[in-house]
């Protein structure tokens, strides 16, 4: 089973005047998203769903990221991607798609390095602004796994 976290991309928080969970990806942001969609679809993931929190960056990086590998149909918002994901939601994911052998969540820190750590048995990891990390479960009813590979955002992007 693998896993992907991308986090979502730049949102300015200065700029915004409105509810955080309504703030959206910036203009750069956006166009930083754009160009490591294209490069996320080099790489062949070979997704079978794509899970994002409904706040509106990761919504919005979801998106860009789902029409870019034509994958729009095999996207959902779920409210456990929002703040406070959690180990435990994998868990329930892993029930609800038994069928899936590769999911992306998009979603936000630091929830996403907490899990990420929890499921690879500790160690710290740093999920910046439009980063992707793969993780592999070599135990998926006990969550276990390894971090195979975390590219950050200026590689994405570039």
């Amino acid at each position: 089973m693998r896993l992907y976290f991308l986090r979502h991309g730049r949102a300015d928080r200065s700029a915004w005047s409105g509810p955080d969970d309504l703030r959206p990806l910036t203009p750069d942001g956006m166009e930083r998203m754009e160009r490591s969609a294209v490069r996320i679809g080099k790489l062949d993931l070979g997704l079978d769903v794509i899970l994002t929190s409904p706040l509106t960056r990761a919504l919005q990086t979801a998106e860009i990221v789902a029409a870019e590998l034509d994958l729009v149909d095999r996207l959902v918002v779920d409210e456990r991607l929002g703040p406070g994901f959690h180990p435990r939601h994998v868990a329930d994911f892993l029930e609800e798609y038994p069928e899936a052998d590769t999911m992306m969540f998009v979603g936000h820190e630091p929830s996403f390095s907490e899990t990420i750590s929890y499921l690879i048995g500790g160690g710290e990891v740093v999920c910046k602004k439009g980063s992707l990390i793969r993780v592999d479960l070599t135990d998926a009813g006990h969550l276990s796994g390894e971090l195979i590979w975390l590219l950050p955002p200026k590689v994405l992007a570039s």
